[in-house]
């Protein structure tokens, strides 16, 4: 796959989202905006949401919806779209002979990489993202990273459907019951936890919190919407525990049934006006420009076997995670720690207690 060039957009000195355009295209390809959505794998609030900010911001209609008649783009979004197209092609032009030099070098690059990838099956996280990016590939280091919900991670490193399972719980680990949904995969044998990065949880809210939303029962006040997590993720496991122990129901807060699959979605569907409040991780709600309330600290582990952990690819990860400029860059990231980031431990350490010594089989 070559790389491509194509533009930056930006309205009030703000970027315009670069799932935009995209979307744009798809409507006037399906003349729907449920295929549309579909076809990008959307969820179809988040597609409204972006759509009512983006015109909100550029006082002017993108698309047209007909009922009956599904969708067509508006003058504007026909114009954008064009634009668009015609600035990639000058891009491309001008600057072909560079970008045929650089593919041919990321050609070279691909052919000396290891023909088997570190596949990574984690929860979402914006640090991650950063450590892909920080292995030089002339390290002969390939990151294949899936996000996931937590327990899905643990339960692919069972099955070995992948190398290594990121997933987080809240601190302190030795809380009984916050440890109990993952009590069956930790018990792998020869299983080892890498510290990665504490992250501060809390509730994500609009900008200058005009519900003054301070603390869980204001959820169940019947005047917020609230836009959740999927199920088996580790930030809906979190937010059950917290609730349970508030003794406040789920069924009492609005929207709770109402689910986005990242941090960024949850942060993303607010700043759209589609909801109120979401529980989330501090800096998802900084990068939308949302304000947040902190309520729980968690722990991020890497989860992997110890023969995984011994090969040469997840060394160079493990060096990765220590260097100084990448912990620099996470630090950078709001409530973000890296206290202990690249310590493999076992989870007898972790945990302290006898809970999770004992293997669930020997094929594991």
């Amino acid at each position: 796959m070559d790389l491509e060039l194509s533009a930056r957009w930006l309205a009030a000195n703000q970027e315009l989202d670069p799932r935009l355009l995209p979307l744009l295209r798809a409507v006037a390809r399906t003349g729907s905006l449920n295929q549309a959505v579909a076809s990008l794998k959307l969820s179809y609030r988040l597609a409204w949401g972006l759509l009512g900010k983006t015109e909100r911001l550029l006082d002017q209609p993108l698309v047209v919806l007909a009922r009956g008649r599904g969708a067509h783009l508006s003058p504007l979004g026909r114009k954008l779209v064009a634009a668009d197209d015609s600035a990639t092609r000058v891009l491309s032009s001008r600057l072909a002979p560079a970008l045929r030099a650089l593919n041919r070098e990321v050609t070279a690059l691909r052919r000396q990489a290891p023909a088997r990838p570190l596949v990574i099956h984690a929860s979402h996280d914006l640090a991650l993202a950063e450590l892909r990016d920080s292995i030089p590939r002339a390290k002969g280091v390939i990151l294949d990273l899936l996000f996931r919900g937590s327990l899905e991670c643990l339960a692919d490193l069972a099955r070995r459907q992948c190398d290594i399972a990121g997933f987080h719980m809240p601190m302190p680990e030795t809380d009984v019951a916050s440890y109990a949904p993952y009590r069956q995969w930790l018990r792998i044998r020869s299983l080892k936890l890498v510290r990665f990065v504490t992250r501060r949880q809390g509730l994500i809210v609009v900008r200058g919190n005009p519900k003054r939303i301070k603390s869980l029962p204001d959820l169940a006040s019947g005047r917020v919407r609230f836009v959740n997590r999927q199920p088996g993720s580790g930030t809906r496991l979190m937010l059950d525990h917290l609730l349970a122990a508030a003794r406040i129901s789920p069924s009492r807060i609005n929207g709770y049934q109402s689910e986005e699959f990242t941090h960024a979605a949850v942060a993303a569907t607010i700043a759209s006006g589609m909801a109120d409040a979401g529980f989330g991780i501090e800096a998802a709600a900084r990068q939308q420009g949302l304000d947040f309330v902190p309520l729980a600290m968690e722990r991020y582990y890497l989860a992997a076997r110890a023969a995984t952990l011994a090969r040469p690819t997840a060394q160079t990860l493990l060096a990765a995670l220590k260097a100084a400029a990448y912990q620099k860059r996470v630090r950078a990231l709001p409530g973000y720690g890296t206290d202990g980031m690249g310590e493999a431990v076992t989870v007898r350490d972790v945990l302290r207690t006898d809970l999770a010594v004992r293997p669930l089989s020997r094929g594991r």
